[in-house]
Order: C-alpha cells, then structure tokens, then sequence
C-alpha cells in the first residue's frame, strides 16, 4: 500500500515522533509511506528511504490562513495531485494536528482518516484562557473533524467525543502509538554525556503550560527526599527560572533537550509526569520499556490507560503539588514491580501498523 502521512512539518513534537515510528514499521513491512509536511522544518532524523513532500514555500502565508482557507487548499490538493501523478495513487491518507487538518478534511482526498492526538476539552479549555480569538480559531480546527473518519490514539479521548458531541465523525475508533522496543532497548544501552553519577528522577517534556513544570517544582519543594531532578526540555532558561522562583532550583538539573533520551530514561529511579492533559503520553510508555516506573497526574486521556495494575498506585489528582510530592516518596521507597507492565504488548509497532492498515480493509 502506499500511504500519505500529513503533517504540520517534522519540526519536533509527539505526533511527528509517532508518525515517522509508524512510518517506519509501514517500509519494514514493505509497503511506502509518504509525509505530506506543510511547511520544510524537520528535528528529526529522516531515512533516506522515507520520501517527504513540502507543500508549502516557507513565504507561502496561505497555510497558516484562518478564515479563507480557499487558497491553501486549492494549492495542497494541486500538490497531491502532482504527487499521485508522479509516484501513484495513494490507498490511505492519514491527518494529524489541527492546521494540517482543517486543510486535508476539505481536499476531498479518500480514503482519508484523521488522527487525534490530545484532549479536544482540555485544548478548548486551554485556549479559551488567551482569548476569544484563539478559542475560536481552535474551535474551527475541531469542528473541521465533523463528519469525518477519526482515530484516537486513547480510548478516553474516544470516550470524551462520544460524551461532549461536540465532534460528530463518520466514524471513530482507536489505536494507540506504536513503539518499537528493539530500538528503545538498543538507544538505551548507548553512552550519554552529563548523566548524573547519583541517583535521581527525571521529567521530559517541552516547557509549555500543559506540562505543568510549576506543579513539578512545588512537588520538589515538598518531598521528603532530596533527590535531584533532572529536566530535558527544549528552553533550559526558562525552566531554569520557574525553579529558582519555587526555591528548587539546587535540585534540578537541566542539560536541554537531548536528542536521545532513552539512556537517562534508563538510569533514573522514576520519571515523572505532571501534565494537565494528554492524548497518550509516549514518555511513560517509554519510560516502562526502559524498565523504569512512572508517577504521573491522572489527567485525560492516556495515563490510567498505561498505568494498571499494581502501576496504579502511582497516579496522583491534577494540579496537586503535595500528592505528587507524596507519591515520588513512596515511589523511591516502595517501586512497584516492573515484570508484568500491560501496556507494552498493546503498542508493539507491528500491531499498530496492521491495525492501521485494516482501516482500508
């Protein structure tokens, strides 16, 4: 089969991540994916065997239009179609993020399925707070998906547009992001400088609001132990200064972001989730296939989704600094038994990628 993968661009970010892993698992299983990126910005490392399409000139402003998205579309359906003329019809055309999206939905392209990622609640919500503008642009995005084929990449976001009818698709079910453990277990295994010598935790996630680093640094603050943490996130500076303002800032350590995370994953005693939402947060998956447990807030959607069983215990209230400060105690006190972790048989890639291709079946 041969498979479009539309994207804002490959600039970084948790679904880009998803895609090019599924991507990936489609070539090995000999079929040929395509991204389909709106804009040329890529972070990541692209096989040269993974041909990526700009669809977009970077002085091109259509793409990021709001309320006439004629022209944006006439350009990206005319892109398609010169692509498809070039390397043959595609079978299956998959969506991610809310740009990408209000375009692809309205490109008439079939079979096309779009995927969602995160809360749409907790977006709205999140949006609605910078104002009546940015509300409604994302309100846009979201109502785009009406009447459209959707996947979910966690049953709580699925359940959640059942129960709002704020989005009323064609269809919708989900499957979750594919991992490949192979891979994980080898990254793991490489040397990485600055890694701590001590013990410590460690949190991984870019420093936005919805990652809640004030919440982790009043946590910090409240433990009994006194642990070090480290932070791999994409503004040092910034997480820097949150944490001199909660006083913590002699127990954290921030080297960046680090383009493989899996050997400090692998050497901490815990990672640490504090989010507000999530659609299924990769880095507690990740973290458990280094053998690594996990404390993280039960926020929507994904977490009491991975952490079951005896994992449980270790999900704590949103917002609530003390809670989690009490968990990551227990946590290097009482860790829980890795040896039985349910969540890694379901998002072996090999799965995913099956379950993504019987859409078309």
């Amino acid at each position: 089969m041969r498979i479009a993968i539309a994207l804002d661009s490959l600039g970084g970010g948790g679904a880009q991540k998803v895609m090019l892993t599924l991507a990936k698992e489609f070539t090995e299983m000999g079929h040929e994916p395509h991204f389909l990126v709106m804009t040329d910005n890529v972070a990541f490392d692209i096989p040269e065997n993974l041909p990526v399409h700009v669809c977009f000139a970077k002085k091109d402003r259509d793409f990021n239009r709001f309320w006439n998205l004629t022209p944006a579309v006439k350009k990206l359906t005319e892109k398609i179609h010169s692509i498809e003329q070039e390397v043959g019809k595609f079978d299956l055309f998959l969506s991610n993020l809310d740009k990408t999206n209000r375009l692809m939905v309205k490109t008439k392209v079939s079979p096309l399925f779009v995927v969602v990622h995160a809360s749409v609640e907790e977006e709205l919500t999140r949006h609605a707070k910078l104002g009546p503008f940015a509300y409604l642009k994302k309100l846009q995005a979201k109502k785009a998906l009406n009447g459209h084929h959707l996947v979910t990449v966690s049953e709580g976001i699925a359940d959640e547009i059942r129960q709002t009818k704020r989005i009323r698709p064609a269809s919708m079910r989900c499957i979750y992001n594919p991992f490949e453990f192979v891979d994980i277990d080898t990254l793991s295994q490489q040397p990485a400088k600055g890694i701590p010598d001590t013990e410590y935790l460690i949190h991984i996630g870019r420093y936005v609001k919805q990652k809640r680093h004030d919440i982790l640094f009043q946590a910090i603050a409240k433990m009994e132990s006194q642990i070090p943490v480290v932070l791999l996130c994409h503004n040092p500076k910034k997480a820097q200064k949150a944490a001199k303002k909660y006083g913590v800032e002699h127990r954290v350590i921030i080297p960046g972001f680090q383009p493989n995370p899996f050997p400090w994953i692998k050497g901490a005693k815990a990672l640490v989730l504090s989010s507000d939402f999530e659609g299924l947060p990769t880095v507690l998956i990740e973290s458990l296939a280094c053998g690594t447990p996990v404390v993280s807030t039960d926020c929507p959607h994904g977490p009491s989704e991975i952490m079951t069983g005896e994992l449980a215990r270790f999900l704590v209230p949103r917002r609530d600094p003390a809670a989690l400060a009490r968990k990551l105690d227990e946590m290097l006190e009482s860790p829980p038994l890795m040896e039985d972790v349910d969540i890694l048989a379901k998002v072996q890639a090999a799965r995913i990628a099956q379950e993504y291709l019987a859409l078309v079946k």
